[in-house]
């Protein structure tokens, strides 16, 4: 039996729907899975921050006097570089 324009217009808005319904499905997982990633990424990086900042305070305390002698010349080592730079201009 010949289908009617009506019938077959109808046919194809369901299959578009059901299309759009699973590609709505895998941008939703995709987006979920990305998320998920995320939220990985930035737990890593905040252990990582505080287990640096941890074992910085401990080699502090270890040693403190290296610790302001390196900072000593780490400031004039860059105190001088900005006053040279300043001179140059």
């Amino acid at each position: 039996m010949p289908q009617t324009v009506l019938e077959r217009t109808g046919e194809h808005i369901a299959e578009s729907a059901r299309k759009a319904s699973r590609v709505t499905s895998v941008v939703a997982d995709a987006i979920e899975d990305g998320v998920g990633a995320a939220r990985r990424v930035v737990r890593q990086g905040g252990d990582a921050a505080e287990e640096f900042f941890d074992d910085t305070t401990k080699r502090l305390q270890r040693h403190p006097i290296e610790t302001v002698i390196a900072s000593l010349a780490v400031g004039m080592t860059v105190g001088i570089l900005i006053g040279w730079m300043m001179k140059r201009r």
